[in-house]
């Protein structure tokens, strides 16, 4: 085990250098040795590499723009085939990297997966347009593409399998977090613990506004099992390693704890007949957990976890009735329009209505109202006048082809 990659990750783990999944410290340093035969290839979308018996197994296999360099990166480690791929969940950040390898003379890779991620990648031909469209915005990349064809797993299972390759045993088992389509893998010889994106370095990924349903009160279950494990090593698909039981074991339960804070929190205020926008602003994250280097809302809020359990639990409608159904759209007024125009023309504001002596308090409000809109109804008047006579060429100045409403163009 190389005493960098422990320092690295020491360093991690007291605040003093970052990497997570908004911020890759130690991306494009090639394959790393943890311990014999075992490898962490960091990126964004970490591979976890595995040596059994002149084969090699991979967990995850990284985004589409790193499948080159992560092929070169794991030829460079080991020589040997790539055996088997296990997928920790469907994002395109985990499972883009198999093409380089299903490309080398010889069988292709066997990729293993949870049974829902067939569903997810279907999902994701269906609403292709969608996903690009909010993954520019979420990741400010314009010419992001989503793709349209992925690599399905050979193997799939519903809720365990075990894996048995050269001599290496790998358990897999179904979790739901960020997805509903988790695998968690454990080496019990090895006591590694390899939880994708159940740990990553930041507050749980649950409660994105521009995807899915996520799951917190699953994620806390989750965190419970692998802590109760007893890994002594736990290499995450996002973020650095961790190393030490009990480093280990207080990360999963301490992150199970402030999910479980705030799932307990909004359930008791829903049973309780509070609205969605009562809630976000009375759910508040456990203060003593703030400090920990793992549970920085870097790339996801309380708030929008408290929201995703409304939508899980209780659906779409808010609480308030003022929001279901949609009223008429009207297009936005400046006000004070005329008051500025005049203010700029003559260097004088209106001065102010004043009320005739004896007369009721208003009528003088209401007298200028009514003028107003005469005002305003003989302006429309004119207007519709005007567009009348320049679709038939007169009204206009001449050159004058089109009407420009907003940013419309009417010919």
């Amino acid at each position: 085990m190389t005493r960098s990659l422990i320092d690295y990750a020491d360093d991690v783990w007291n605040g003093a250098a970052d990497d997570n999944i908004a911020q890759s410290g130690s991306a494009g340093s090639g394959v790393l040795d943890v311990a014999d035969g075992v490898g962490f290839h960091p990126g964004f979308g970490n591979v976890i590499t595995f040596k059994a018996g002149g084969e090699v197994l991979l967990f995850d296999s990284g985004n589409p723009m790193g499948a080159a360099a992560l092929h070169t990166a794991i030829r460079t480690w080991s020589p040997d085939p790539v055996s088997t791929v296990v997928f920790s969940h469907g994002h395109i950040d985990h499972v883009f990297g198999v093409g380089p390898f299903d490309a080398e003379p010889g069988p292709r890779p066997t990729v293993v997966a949870q049974e829902l991620i067939g569903a997810r990648f279907d999902r994701y031909v269906l609403t292709n347009g969608y996903n690009a469209v909010i993954n520019q915005r979420q990741f400010q990349a314009p010419n992001l593409t989503w793709p349209t064809e992925y690599r399905r797993p050979d193997v799939t299972y519903r809720d365990a399998m075990t894996l048995t390759r050269g001599g290496l045993t790998m358990e897999l088992f179904h979790v739901q977090g960020e997805t509903d389509d988790a695998t968690v893998a454990w080496l019990p010889e090895q006591k590694i613990l390899c939880p994708g994106d159940m740990f990553i370095w930041v507050t749980p990924n649950c409660g994105n506004p521009q995807k899915v349903q996520r799951y917190p009160r699953e994620w806390a279950i989750a965190m419970r099992r692998m802590a109760a494990l007893g890994a002594e090593t736990m290499l995450p698909s996002h973020g650095a390693p961790v190393f030490g039981a009990d480093r280990i074991r207080q990360a999963l339960t301490e992150t199970a704890e402030w999910l479980e804070s705030l799932v307990e929190q909004t359930l008791d205020g829903m049973n309780a007949g509070a609205r969605l926008d009562e809630l976000v602003h009375a759910v508040r994250a456990p203060a003593h957990l703030a400090d920990r280097p793992y549970l920085r809302a870097r790339y996801d809020e309380p708030e929008f976890i408290v929201r995703n359990l409304w939508r899980r639990y209780a659906g779409w409608y808010d609480g308030n009735p003022a929001n279901l159904k949609a009223g008429p759209r009207r297009p936005a007024r400046r006000r004070g329009g005329r008051a500025r125009r005049r203010l700029h023309r003559t260097g004088r504001r209106r001065p102010p209505l004043r009320r005739r002596r004896g007369a009721a308090p208003g009528r003088a409000l209401r007298r200028a109202r009514r003028a107003g809109r005469r005002r305003r109804r003989d302006g429309a008047r004119r207007s519709r006048r005007g567009v009348r006579g320049a679709g038939e060429g007169r009204g206009v100045a001449d050159g004058a082809r089109h009407l420009h409403l907003g940013r419309r163009r009417v010919p």
